[in-house]
């Protein structure tokens, strides 16, 4: 763990800025998966309830046998649990099938904002924070608009915000509202779900260096200053995803990735209309 970068949050905690994501894993494989992403060197894994595999991720935690506070584990609200009360209801239900008594990061996964209820249940996780019970709490796919009207609502800065990210959606304008707020970025989809992968800059970069594609562009997130959580199910491959730590880009690197942004870059949903 002490070999891994961490980053420092705004509330003086440390994450880890490279972590295993378990999004589509089900949850007969996460088990095995994060039980082998803790032997390889991971110390942060990141679920969530609608992932539907809480249960699997806690019996890798077990299985590995490591401290419970050497880990760094994130979990997320639903859309449908928002609200105070069911806020504060999912969070138990999420904690019963971890098998934990706290949680290091709780997230709203996704603002939501045709339901109204981000603001009730961010007083909810202010709340868990205040018990100790979501040690950091943060959001998750929030744009600049949203975050605005949640810190001038509650005058809490959320830790952290996880968004889509890659090099061919690098969210420049919101990390630069990141930074002036304190908020740090964590990407998902880090590898643009597998896209990136036959790129020729990318191939040409990993070539230079005698790294995986994957290997590079986890490189890239974490030369950026960004918390990243590729997913994998292999252990070979989880192992490799992990080996980033003995190398760096420089700078003609960082310009090729640069310039792969694109403003048509993204893949999954956007915040603002999303419809779940």
């Amino acid at each position: 763990m002490d070999s891994q970068p961490q980053i420092v949050l705004n509330d003086q905690r440390s994450i880890p800025q490279l972590g295993l994501g378990v999004w589509q894993t089900p949850d007969e494989q996460a088990g095995p998966a994060v039980e082998a992403a803790l032997a390889a060197g991971y110390r942060h894994i990141d679920t969530a309830a609608v992932y539907e595999n809480e249960t699997g991720v806690g019996a890798g935690i077990r299985a590995a046998g490591l401290p419970r506070r050497q880990l760094f584990i994130t979990t997320k609200l639903w859309n449908t649990e928002q609200g105070y009360d069911t806020t504060l209801k999912a969070f138990d239900a999420s904690l019963a099938r971890l098998g934990l008594d706290d949680i290091d990061l709780y997230l709203i996964h996704w603002p939501s904002p045709a339901r109204g209820l981000y603001l009730e249940s961010w007083r909810a996780l202010r709340r868990l924070h205040e018990e100790g019970r979501a040690r950091s709490i943060g959001v998750s796919n929030f744009t600049a608009e949203h975050l605005e009207r949640l810190i001038q609502d509650s005058g809490v800065v959320p830790v952290l915000n996880q968004v889509e990210l890659h090099p061919r959606f690098q969210q420049r304008e919101l990390r630069a509202f990141h930074a002036r707020h304190g908020i740090a970025t964590q990407s998902w989809s880090p590898l643009g779900q597998g896209t990136l992968l036959t790129h020729p800059v990318v191939t040409a970069v990993a070539q230079k260096h005698r790294r995986t594609p994957a290997q590079v562009i986890i490189r890239w997130h974490l030369d950026q200053g960004l918390i990243t959580i590729p997913k994998s199910v292999t252990p070979s491959r989880i192992a490799e995803n992990f080996n980033v730590f003995s190398f760096r880009l420089d700078a003609s690197d960082l310009a090729a990735f640069d310039a792969l942004d694109a403003a048509d870059g993204r893949i999954g949903p956007d915040p603002l209309t999303a419809a779940f």
